[in-house]
């Protein structure tokens, strides 16, 4: 292998929030919403609000996936999501309210798009003859997207828990990227957003974890490396060589 590389032989990603973002901002929607409604807040409340959410999101999503629940419990969870998120924004919501902003929230048209940092880390890390995997808890076929944002030509793996029949992080979907590669745990590292998920799900199976945290917020002790920004994953991989793999 050129470049970089003697025991990592592949790098697997996380997809929202971790390559890709909605486009209007999820946050920019939700203050729009709130104004609507009479609620005053602030972009780094909302911001704040999305961090803690999301971590109930994927710790109840991994419990209970949001597509074997009833419509009745589905309502529940996005009516405590969304009072998770207004709560770090400084607004108490009745649940009834919390329900009805997240709906509206639902009726503003958005797109996925890629961070900034996201084709040029994918094509140097294609360059330097790595391969490349998508892991998602999504519900949906990612390859029309992938082709779409331009992101096809350096995924050599795609895979969500539609397809595997489980969420991150239960190891089915990170043994399946593994075995499809022809790879040992210890020659992947696994890139993602949520401990929850990504790290812990990629050191259930043997797979070395970085969590990407790109507002810096994660504080405290990790037993992980941590990055702010994909341009850092060669980083991680040089420091994987030196200390030996």
């Amino acid at each position: 292998m050129s470049g970089y590389g003697i025991m990592i032989k592949a790098v697997f990603f996380d997809f929202y929030n971790t390559l890709v973002r909605f486009w209007p901002p999820v946050e920019m929607i939700q203050m729009a919403v709130c104004r609507e409604v009479g609620l005053t807040v602030t972009l780094e409340g909302v911001r704040s609000g999305y961090v803690l959410a999301d971590v109930y999101f994927n710790s109840e999503n991994a419990r209970l996936a949001l597509a074997d629940r009833s419509r009745e419990a589905r309502d529940d969870f996005f009516s405590n999501y969304e009072t998770i998120i207004l709560k770090g924004a400084g607004i108490e919501a009745s649940p009834q309210l919390a329900l009805s902003i997240w709906k509206l929230t639902g009726l503003i048209p958005k797109n996925f798009t890629l961070f900034h940092d996201t084709l040029p880390t994918l094509v140097e890390l294609h360059k330097s003859g790595y391969l490349v995997g998508l892991l998602s808890n999504v519900n949906q076929e990612l390859d029309p997207l992938l082709h779409e944002l331009g992101m096809e030509p350096y995924i050599d793996v795609s895979i969500t828990s539609k397809e595997v029949g489980a969420q991150k992080p239960d190891p089915p979907i990170f043994l399946e990227a593994l075995d499809r590669l022809g790879l040992q745990p210890y020659e992947a590292l696994h890139v993602g957003d949520q401990y929850q998920s990504d790290v812990l799900g990629a050191k259930g199976v043997g797979i070395t974890p970085v969590l990407l945290d790109r507002e810096g917020r994660q504080d405290g002790e990790m037993d992980c490396s941590r990055i702010t920004g994909l341009d850092q994953v060669t980083m991680i991989l040089q420091t994987l060589i030196s200390s030996g793999g």
